[in-house]
C-alpha cells in the first residue's frame, strides 16, 4: 500500500494538479456550491476591511479580503460590474473570498458609475486609481487587475495608461466587451456579430434595453419627465417593481405610456429611439470603448465568457481577442460552464476547461516579480 500511496501523493504535490485543484476549489466558492473537502481544498480563513482611496480629488470606498497565515499575498484588484450594490454584489464578495482564500490579497473598489448603471471612461480612471493605492498599500511592484462584465472592458481601458500598466503583472476581463455601441446595438437587434463576419443570434436580455432607456433617458422621454423616468428606472433596476410602478404615476400622461412599454417588456418600441439616442452620444460610447485603447495594452490578459452571455454577448471576447496586440492574450475561453458572470450546469467537459482556464489565470495572478 506504501507504493500508491507516495505516488498519489507525488500527484497531490505536483504543480500542475494543486493548481487545478486550487481552481476547482475557488469555483466551487464562486459558485455557492455546498462546503466540502474539495472546495476547502487549501483554503485560509479570510478577514475583511473596509477602507478608502483617492481617486482624483474624492475620497472611494473599498473592501479588502486578507487571507489569514499568508505572508505577502499576491495583491489583485477586482472590480464589480453594472450592479446597484456594487462592492456588495454577492457574487463579487464570493469572487473576492474565494481569491483570498487561496492566498491573494484582494481589494474590491466602489466604482459609483459604474453602481448608477452608468459605463463611462472616468470608470478606468477610478480602477486605475485603485491600482495605484493597492500597490502602494501592499508594497509589491506589481499587481493583478480583474474586471467583471463592463468593468473587465473599463479595466482593459485602464491597463492602456502606461502609468497603471507599469503597475499590472496581468488583467482577466471576464464577460466583458470590446465596443459598447456594439453591445447596445444587440440589445436593439439580438444580433452579435462575430470578427468573422458570422451573427449570432441570441435574445438579448431585457436588463439591456432598460439600462440604455436609464442612461439615455433624454432619448425616450420629454425632457420635463426625464430626471423622473431615471428615477422609475432605477427603482425598476433595483428589482423593486412595485416602487417603480408608484413612480410611474407622476410622470406625465405620455411619459406614462411609454414607461408601460417597459413595464410590459416590449422593448422593441424602444429600438427607434434608441438608434436615435446611441448615435447622438457615439463619442462617448467610444471613449468607453476598449477596442480604441488596446493596441497600448502589452501586459498579459486573460479572457473568460459565457457562450450563453445574453448581456455581453460571447462575440464580444473574440473581438477583444483580435484587437490586443499578437501574443498578449494568454489565455481564452467561451464556456458553457457559465452564463453572464456566474458559473453554471454544464457536461464535465466544460466544467473541465473552465477548471483548467482557472487554474490558468491564478497562476498568472501569482507570477508576477518577486514580493
Amino acid at each position: 500500500m506504501t507504493f500508491p500511496f507516495l505516488v498519489l501523493a507525488g500527484l497531490l504535490l505536483a504543480p500542475a494538479v494543486y493548481s487545478h485543484l486550487r481552481a476547482a476549489s475557488a469555483l466551487m466558492v464562486i459558485a455557492d456550491m455546498p462546503r466540502s473537502a474539495l472546495s476547502d481544498f487549501d483554503a485560509n480563513p479570510v478577514l475583511e476591511q473596509v477602507t478608502s482611496f483617492a481617486s482624483g480629488t474624492q475620497m472611494r470606498t473599498a473592501r479588502l479580503y486578507l487571507p489569514v497565515g499568508i505572508a505577502n499575498p499576491a495583491p489583485v484588484v477586482v472590480v464589480h460590474g453594472v450592479h446597484h450594490f456594487g462592492m456588495e454584489e454577492p457574487r463579487l464578495r464570493r469572487f473576492a473570498r474565494a481569491l483570498a482564500s487561496h492566498g491573494f490579497l484582494v481589494m474590491t473598489p466602489q466604482v459609483d458609475e459604474l453602481a448608477d448603471y452608468n459605463v463611462e471612461e472616468h470608470s478606468a480612471v477610478v480602477i486605475g486609481d485603485a491600482v495605484k493605492d493597492l500597490v502602494e498599500r501592499s508594497g509589491a511592484p506589481k499587481v493583478g487587475l480583474l474586471g467583471l462584465s463592463f468593468a473587465g472592458g473599463m479595466s482593459l481601458i485602464a491597463a492602456a495608461d502606461p502609468t497603471v500598466q507599469k503597475h499590472l503583472d496581468c488583467v482577466v476581463a471576464i464577460g466583458a466587451h470590446d465596443d459598447l455601441g456594439r453591445v447596445l446595438q444587440f440589445f436593439n437587434t439580438n444580433e452579435a456579430v462575430a470578427p468573422d463576419g458570422r451573427v449570432l443570434k441570441m435574445k438579448a436580455h431585457e436588463y439591456g434595453a432598460l439600462v440604455t432607456a436609464y442612461s439615455h433617458a433624454s432619448s425616450f422621454f420629454a425632457p420635463e419627465d426625464v430626471p423622473q423616468a431615471r428615477l422609475t428606472l432605477r427603482t425598476l433596476l433595483w428589482e423593486n417593481v412595485r416602487g417603480a410602478h408608484a413612480e410611474a404615476a407622476k410622470l406625465s400622461p405620455a411619459g406614462q405610456a411609454r414607461m408601460e412599454q417597459l413595464f410590459a417588456h416590449d422593448t422593441k418600441s424602444l429600438v427607434a429611439d434608441a438608434e436615435r439616442g446611441l448615435a447622438a452620444v457615439q463619442p462617448e460610447l467610444d471613449a468607453a470603448s476598449p477596442h480604441y485603447y488596446l493596441s497600448r495594452v502589452h501586459t498579459p490578459v486573460y479572457l473568460l465568457h459565457g457562450a450563453g452571455d445574453n448581456v455581453v454577448p460571447p462575440t464580444e471576447t473574440l473581438w477583444l481577442q483580435q484587437d490586443l496586440p499578437a501574443g498578449v492574450a494568454q489565455g481564452v475561453l467561451i464556456s458553457r460552464a457559465i452564463g453572464h458572470v456566474e458559473v453554471g450546469g454544464s457536461s464535465w467537459i466544460d466544467q473541465w476547461r473552465l477548471i483548467h482556464w482557472m487554474a490558468a489565470m491564478m497562476d498568472g495572478l501569482d507570477a508576477g516579480p518577486a514580493r
